[in-house]
């Protein structure tokens, strides 16, 4: 379904406020979530705020692609798998352009464990979202994360896959990755980051 824009409250303060305002003219809450980072600092409390006012708006206004993207991380950082991966899977459906849907996709369906501990049809399926991601847009990080699933589930089981984790280490770096990328990628993910990569 094409962009719309869809009237809300805002989940700070109650004013009425459409999906086009990037944030709230009273409270100065950013109204649309976009991005995990824009929810970092938020509490649980705001966070449940924000997905009850999406909710809301969801019920007149189900394929909207930003509701079902906004609303999808606010599940991810509540840890709300579960409920996640459909609004992620939705917002997929509704925008198949956008390669970071693609990529919060994959690491929602890890629901908070490591790739080891994964079964295969799941770890095929976050390949799958992985791979789109980069069709869409190379990204460092993405190599990166996919480099993650090639060694903790694939070399640690003894598959042998190819590209390996390791080309897809140093793919990750040629395109340009952070160390900061990384740190968030662990924190997101919650599991240890492993000493080989």
């Amino acid at each position: 379904m094409a962009h719309q824009v869809v009237e809300l409250e805002c989940p700070g303060c109650g004013v009425p406020i459409t999906t086009s305002t990037k944030q709230c003219p009273q409270c100065f809450r950013e109204i649309v979530i976009s991005t995990f980072n824009s929810i970092t600092g938020m509490s649980a409390l705001e966070i449940n705020k924000q997905a009850n006012a999406y909710r809301k708006a969801m019920v007149a206004h189900p394929d909207d692609q930003t509701l079902n993207m906004s609303i999808a991380f606010c599940y991810l950082k509540l840890k709300l798998y579960d409920k996640a991966i459909p609004c992620f899977e939705k917002a997929i459906e509704d925008n198949f352009d956008n390669s970071e849907t693609y990529f919060y996709a994959a690491i929602a369906l890890l629901k908070g464990k490591k790739a080891f501990v994964t079964p295969r049809a799941v770890i095929d399926k976050i390949e799958e979202y992985i791979q789109a991601a980069i069709m869409i847009e190379p990204k460092g990080i993405y190599y990166y994360f996919w480099a993650y699933i090639r060694y903790d589930h694939h070399f640690r089981k003894s598959y042998m896959m190819s590209p390996d984790y390791r080309e897809l280490l140093n793919q990750a770096e040629e395109i340009g990755l952070s160390q900061n990328d990384v740190m968030e990628l662990f924190e997101i993910m919650e599991v240890e980051r492993p000493d080989v990569i």
